[in-house]
């Protein structure tokens, strides 16, 4: 690590800082800190000391426009500054010279406005004098670079040097770069021209920074550079959304340079267009056979939100219908399998087995109903649960065997019939008027069965929420059928009580529309006839 001179003049002239610059054993690697750009942009305190030896290898300057400093006043102490010469080609001597006898009382001039003020960033890679060609950069609010480089370090590595300098007289070795948006990179870029191993200097950044790199690099047409970001991006981790967007998004729009991007994109993009239909059904299928309870209801939750996130995002209609098409097929499944271990739990030597018997039936029990419940949540959330609805108002097997099973293991599948409740009445799912009606026709009786164990039995059951949705979903047929369903329901409540489910609320509004609105409006209907016949007797008599 080597450093230079820094100088410091008096107001209005150019101060110029201390920046350590970093050696390779090929000769010359200049590479700025990020701190040394940033710190260009902000005001330099005023006279900042600062003494040291030149550089053998390389010369890194920063020039700024410095409006003059005045000490603070201390009793009778005049004010001083202190005025240092530094002529990098002509002084003989690096320490600096002090003029303790200048005074600045009377000749402080306005202080310039600091976003006015120009700067200016001179960098030299190599020893002085060593290089045959000057690049220019100018990038945003004044800012100038100016690196003394080599031409065949340039045309060996860059495709856009080669050709900008084959067009440059020989008698001005100079190029210029106007409207950099990105000097400090571009800078650093140039210096990692000169080195034979680009992976030592990209493993000490970050992911955001060799981004950065990449970019100039391909305007540069800097292909081993290029390929070595690549490179690094494959193999390091990518933290967060943001940043997976950022490299996919970069690094995709090479795609058309034939640069070998395929190992980075494949971490983000199968070679298909579209995921595979198995893959989904083959996680599906995991989740609802495993039989370890937390894990199952970790990824059952886990599933649903990205599923759920993903309904949010545009598909085309083909992909959401395989969905579908899947979940659909992995309901019918567990709805066999649920029909079947009625059946052996309905038998009559069921109960007289023994527990070993018994209990895996029974569990199993369980588990299917989960299952369908959450596969019901799926359909929900996709907008595609009618035609569930419609295969479950239409097991009239599952019903009848229903009743002949303990309500302690049965009333597990109550908890299907009362999400479906909850489903339409929150408008989740749309079933046709039909569907609807048998629903309640097949399935209310057994909820109210078992609405005490559900209460009791049931941790994720909110009653609130399902007497809402049933009472609204009986509100959507017919008056002659709310009538029927609403007066059978208030025989079960009066026998029961807390036990039923409180439709009171529905109750209420069938009571309005069949007892008070017909005459409401048959009011309101003669009214406007006597009105009208009232009208036409002052017609009458006027005319």
């Amino acid at each position: 690590m080597s450093e230079i001179r820094v100088p410091r003049v008096d107001q209005g002239q150019t101060k110029i800082r201390n920046v350590p610059i970093a050696v390779t054993p090929e000769g010359f690697w200049c590479c700025p800190s990020p701190a040394v750009f940033q710190k260009i942009q902000k005001t330099q305190p005023p006279l900042n000391k600062t003494r040291s030896s030149p550089s053998p290898h390389g010369t890194f300057w920063v020039e700024k426009k410095q409006t003059s400093a005045t000490l603070k006043k201390s009793g009778s102490a005049s004010r001083r500054t202190d005025l240092v010469t530094d002529e990098p080609s002509t002084q003989s001597s690096n320490a600096p010279v002090l003029n303790n006898n200048a005074s600045v009382k009377n000749e402080r001039a306005p202080r310039p406005k600091l976003e006015k003020v120009p700067r200016k960033v001179t960098v030299e890679f190599g020893e002085p004098g060593t290089s045959d060609l000057k690049l220019i950069l100018l990038g945003k609010q004044g800012l100038s670079v100016k690196l003394s480089v080599h031409r065949s370090v340039l045309l060996e590595n860059s495709s856009y040097f080669a050709s900008e300098i084959s067009q440059q007289q020989p008698v001005f070795p100079c190029l210029e770069i106007e409207d950099c948006e990105d000097v400090e990179i571009y800078v650093e870029t140039i210096g990692l021209m000169y080195c034979k191993d680009l992976k030592p200097q990209l493993i000490k950044q970050n992911v955001s920074r060799v981004l950065r790199f990449l970019k100039i690099a391909e305007q540069l047409g800097y292909i081993s550079c290029i390929q070595s970001c690549l490179e690094y991006l494959e193999a390091v981790p990518w933290i967060g959304e943001d940043e997976e967007e950022k490299v996919v998004s970069l690094v995709s729009s090479l795609q058309g340079e034939g640069l070998g991007v395929g190992p980075v994109l494949k971490r983000v993009s199968p070679e298909l267009s579209d995921p595979p239909k198995d893959t989904l059904s083959h996680i599906l299928d995991l989740v609802l056979k495993s039989n370890k309870e937390r894990g199952r209801l970790e990824m059952k939750s886990t599933v649903l939100k990205l599923l759920k996130e993903n309904q949010c995002l545009p598909t085309s209609s083909g992909s959401n219908h395989l969905c579908n098409e899947t979940v659909y097929t992995s309901c019918k499944s567990s709805l066999h399998s649920l029909v079947s271990l009625f059946r052996q739990a309905a038998e009559p030597e069921f109960c007289d087995k023994c527990l070993d018997t018994r209990e895996p039936v029974v569990k199993l029990l369980v588990l299917e109903s989960d299952n369908l419940i959450w596969l019901l949540d799926i359909l929900a959330i996709r907008q595609a649960a009618d035609e569930f609805a419609t295969i479950w108002s239409t097991q009239q097997e599952l019903a009848s065997l229903h009743t002949k099973l303990p309500t302690p293991i049965r009333h597990h599948v109550s908890s299907i019939t009362a999400r479906l409740f909850v489903g339409i009445g929150r408008g989740e799912l749309l079933p046709s008027k039909d569907t609807r009606h048998l629903l309640i026709q097949t399935w209310l009786q057994p909820l109210i069965n078992d609405y005490k164990w559900l209460l009791h039995g049931c941790r994720s059951f909110d009653r609130t929420v399902v007497e809402e949705g049933l009472g609204r979903t009986i509100l959507t047929l017919p008056l002659e059928d709310q009538q029927s369903i609403l007066l059978s329901w208030l025989g079960s409540f009066l026998k029961s009580g807390e036990d039923c489910p409180n439709l009171q609320r529905a109750f209420e509004v069938w009571w309005r529309r069949t007892f008070i609105r017909p005459f409401a409006e048959f009011e309101i209907l003669q009214q406007g006839d006597d009105s009208l016949r009232t009208s036409t007797s002052k017609m009458e008599v006027e005319q």
